[in-house]
């Protein structure tokens, strides 16, 4: 069995997450260079990253029908840790969403959005047999909305989209008819103007200052997003070398090392170093999807399907950020951003989708 797993193991998919990695230490290394305040962050990430390539061995010895059978504890552990930052949660930059565990921080948002994944396929592969009717749609989003609604109160709104994203497309892989997506698609759009109202002043400000930017601004938003561009446009075609970076060594670009860490290697390996990033992204998304069509059963063809999205959206909203076509947001850029929890849990969701390959129904010639 572990000889037909090993046969079968996507060393391709395996590979670019494995450089991605490395090279976002190699970027968060750079960004950090001379400031005190993150440069721990460098020794962390490389620890990370360590526990992330162990977490996907595991993950793939482990046949991913078993979490089908366990899907109610995932469920509620997902939604205990979110329940559980209102208690014991450290706040940072105005938002409660960490928990402190002596030098590690935590972030349960991070595996809710594995966790609403597995559900959710759960969810849709044991009813894949039952009408697409207004029951089937309400169940899904019930589940939906149990995790959600917490992570909105941290606030994290970001995080909540992401997972509202994630439920949109697998419902409609799911079989949802084109009728509903119209619906909600409208309704989407109402909700957002309505909900603007409520929403964090900070998350407004984010979003007036997008439509209606400040060009006197020198600080908060409008000047982070005009950094980043500054750097980016900085970096020319073949970038300023690494380490070189004037924006970034000199600290006119801020959260260089999470947020905008894109900025920071378009300006250090130019418009070329970009693409080949962004390649990679398009590559780790191609091969989930890969494992999505190969998969045995629709739960593992969901679950592929559902971190493909996860990929995908999180990667786009990032280098939209970057690049101002779209409002300032917390989200990174997967494996390349610093963050201990975000790489773990994609190490846990490539690990589903190497477990879901290597049993797949069919050999590729």
């Amino acid at each position: 069995m572990r000889r037909e797993l090993l046969r079968h193991f996507d060393y391709w998919l395996f590979g670019a997450v494995l450089i991605l990695t490395i090279f976002g230490i190699v970027m968060i290394r750079s960004a950090a260079a001379g400031n005190e305040e993150i440069i721990a962050s460098v020794q962390r990430q490389i620890i990370f990253a360590a526990m992330a390539v162990v977490v996907i061995i595991v993950v793939t010895f482990i046949d991913y029908r078993t979490w089908s059978s366990l899907i109610r504890i995932i469920y509620l552990v997902a939604v205990g840790l979110l329940l559980v930052i209102y208690v014991l949660g450290q706040a940072r930059f105005g938002a409660q969403r960490w928990l402190e565990f002596g030098l590690i921080l935590v972030q349960p948002t991070e595996i809710a959005k594995i966790a609403i994944i597995l559900v959710l396929s759960d969810y849709f592969s044991k009813r894949q047999n039952s009408s697409r009717d207004l029951r089937w749609i309400i169940g899904s989003l019930l589940l939906t909305v149990g995790i959600v609604v917490w992570i909105i109160l941290q606030p994290n709104l970001s995080n909540s989209i992401v997972i509202l994203v994630i439920w949109f497309a697998m419902i409609w892989l799911a079989g949802l008819p084109w009728q509903y997506l119209l619906v909600f698609g409208g309704t989407a759009i109402v909700g957002a103007l309505a909900a603007f109202p409520f929403i964090e002043p900070y998350q407004q400000q984010r979003i007036l200052t997008f439509f209606f930017p400040d060009p006197n601004a020198r600080y908060g938003d409008s000047y982070n997003l005009d950094q980043a561009l500054i750097t980016i446009g900085s970096g020319g075609l073949f970038g300023q070398g690494y380490g070189h970076g004037t924006q970034v060594q000199l600290r006119f670009l801020k959260v260089r090392h999470t947020d905008f860490i894109f900025s920071a290697l378009a300006e250090e390996f130019g418009f070329v170093g970009t693409v080949i990033v962004i390649a990679l992204l398009v590559f780790v998304v191609i091969r989930c999807l890969r494992a999505a069509r190969l998969a045995p059963d629709l739960f593992g063809a969901l679950i592929a399907y559902g971190f493909a999205v996860l990929i995908f959206f999180q990667s786009a909203v990032n280098i939209g950020v970057n690049l101002r076509v779209i409002p300032a947001t917390g989200l990174t850029l997967p494996f390349i951003s610093y963050g201990g929890s975000s790489l773990v849990s994609l190490a846990i969701g490539i690990g589903l989708v190497e477990s879901i390959i290597s049993r797949r129904k069919t050999l590729e010639i």
